[in-house]
């Protein structure tokens, strides 16, 4: 089982445009969040507050969860009208739900989805809009606030309140910057939810840290429509804030490669997983490259120095030269099962979730004996090694980047006049992917290129989504409604392979991939150069 990789992630939640179920007024919407555990079976996580006499609510209160990058997390939010004081949901009108996991919002940063009913029916014309972000800062700040001579009754009538101490996470507030402004507004708050704005202040955490409950920061509430209005106007009271304090809210932390349970784990032998499929792969691929120069890139990781989330990163962290060297290698073999098409291939892979686009440039090239100090996949190993315990881990899994960044050359390539370039991507991953729709956007795109996508499926994640990918079944349609014009995507699971000789896996993996290069380059009537036939 692969180490698991964690981070927390803060959803916000706002609705439009929901049900009216109230008679007089409006409805009383609340938001629970539901998470699958197997099955049908739903547990709730937590529940946000109540807005009163709202059709549009934007809850305040914010979801707190565990991300697991490479396990499939499905979430159910449901919207219910609370008219009662009970806790339990049955007995308050149900406005609406949706479902989906946790990666598609993460992988989304917002989504904006319609709310349906039980019986799949569309709740109205209602939506929900889910926000995540990341709580990269851990940290929390307590308070204790209280005001004089509010111009409005507040706090059962009281123009003189003292609020509950509560507490906001600093990524929230301020997103953990201590000089960055901080809007503060004070409501009257009214049953029928039109609350009436008293007045609202400025200022930052750097100043609110400076208070004490023996020396109070105090802040005039300051209406601007009542300024505008009145000659005379000074303040609509007084906010005291008595104290303000920075704690630490623990939290998981990230799987670790050292650790046997992950999948990156190097075994005393030095191999893992990842290993096994880059040799049984890579050794056949290396063969039809002519300079054993291959690019090697990472993704779905938090790279050193700033240790930012990347998609797309050298692992040897030279983006100038990103490339492992190794020896050349003769054409023989693949001239055999290719025919007329003669390949180099610049293979590039990623030290995480890998990946060997190849750039494979048709022509023959002559065997050659100009071998160097590494072989080809050699240095794609030493560099994975190397790379390895410098990242940490981390999510969420999208493929959609490195697509898009090979189809950028291979579009490049269709203005040849001959056969004499084809990108293959081998992508090697152990991680669920997150950003389903966009790959599948980006794959119709490449089934229009000299390209081809094949995918190892290492450890025992779910690898249902690659399976849709594959279009084995079907063809493969963008989230648009688009068609694949030919099937490009070739999917493999590792384990099926684990027991068998090394030759099975490289031999089931690159089945499809002949087909498919002459398919491409039949169909523009592309020969390939120097082709004695053409002569």
């Amino acid at each position: 089982m692969a180490a698991q990789c964690v981070t927390k992630v803060e959803l916000s939640i706002a609705c439009t445009n929901l049900l009216d179920k109230d008679v007089g007024s409006k409805s009383d919407p609340l938001c629970v969040l539901l998470q699958n555990t197997s099955g049908q079976q739903w547990y709730e996580v937590d529940r946000t507050e109540r807005i009163k006499n709202s059709l549009n609510p934007k809850f305040a209160k914010k979801f707190v969860i565990d991300y697991y990058f490479e396990i499939v997390q499905k979430l159910k939010f449901g919207i219910y009208d609370i008219d009662n004081k009970t806790f339990d949901l049955s007995d308050d009108d149900f406005l609406g739900e949706f479902e989906c996991t946790l990666g598609q919002i993460v992988s989304s940063k917002t989504l904006t989805k319609p709310l349906v009913l039980k019986n799949g029916k569309p709740a109205g014309r209602g939506s929900i809009m889910i926000t995540a972000e990341e709580v990269k800062d851990n940290r929390v700040v307590v308070f204790e606030v209280e005001a004089r001579k509010l111009d409005n009754k507040v706090i059962k009538n009281n123009l003189n309140p003292v609020w509950r101490p509560f507490k906001i996470s600093l990524n929230s507030l301020c997103y953990s910057d201590m000089d960055k402004s901080i809007k503060v507004e004070c409501y009257d708050y009214d049953n029928d939810g039109s609350h009436d704005l008293i007045g609202s202040f400025q200022t930052t955490m750097s100043k609110l840290k400076e208070a004490s409950r023996s020396s109070p920061i105090e802040f005039e509430c300051i209406n601007e429509k009542k300024r505008q209005k009145k000659k005379n106007y000074k303040n609509s009271g007084i906010v005291s804030v008595k104290h303000c304090e920075v704690g630490i809210d623990f939290t998981g932390s990230n799987g670790d490669p050292r650790s046997p349970d992950s999948l990156h784990y190097l075994s005393p032998n030095g191999v893992n997983e990842y290993l096994t499929a880059i040799w049984s792969v890579g050794m056949v691929i290396q063969d039809y490259d002519a300079d054993k120069m291959f690019p090697a890139f990472g993704f779905g990781a938090q790279i050193p120095p700033s240790f930012q989330v990347s998609h797309e990163f050298p692992i040897n962290f030279n983006p100038s030269n990103p490339f492992c060297s190794g020896g050349a290698w003769g054409w023989e073999q693949f001239f055999r099962v290719v025919k007329l098409l003669y390949f180099t291939a610049d293979v590039e892979v990623s030290g995480l979730n890998v990946m060997l686009p190849v750039p494979v440039q048709c022509g023959l090239s002559g065997h050659t004996t100009n071998y160097r100090n590494l072989p080809g996949i050699q240095g794609i190993v030493d560099a994975y090694r190397a790379c390895l315990p410098q990242v940490k881990l981390y999510g969420p899994t999208n493929f959609s980047p490195i697509i898009n960044h090979v189809a950028r050359f291979a579009a490049a390539a269709t203005q040849q006049q001959t056969a004499s370039q084809y990108f293959i991507l081998l992508i090697i991953t152990d991680g669920v992917i997150t950003d389903l729709d966009q790959t599948r956007t980006a794959i119709v795109n490449a089934s229009k290129l000299p390209m081809s996508i094949i995918i190892v499926g290492v450890g025992g994640a779910d690898f249902d989504a690659m399976e849709f990918l594959d279009g084995d079944n079907g063809v493969l349609r963008s989230s648009s409604g688009e068609p694949a014009v030919r099937d490009i995507v070739q999917f493999v699971p590792f384990r099926k392979f684990q027991n068998s000789p090394k030759e099975a896996l490289a031999q089931c993996v690159l089945a499809e991939v002949p087909q498919q290069v002459v398919n491409y380059f039949s169909t523009y009537k592309l020969q390939p150069p120097n082709n004695p036939a053409a002569k």
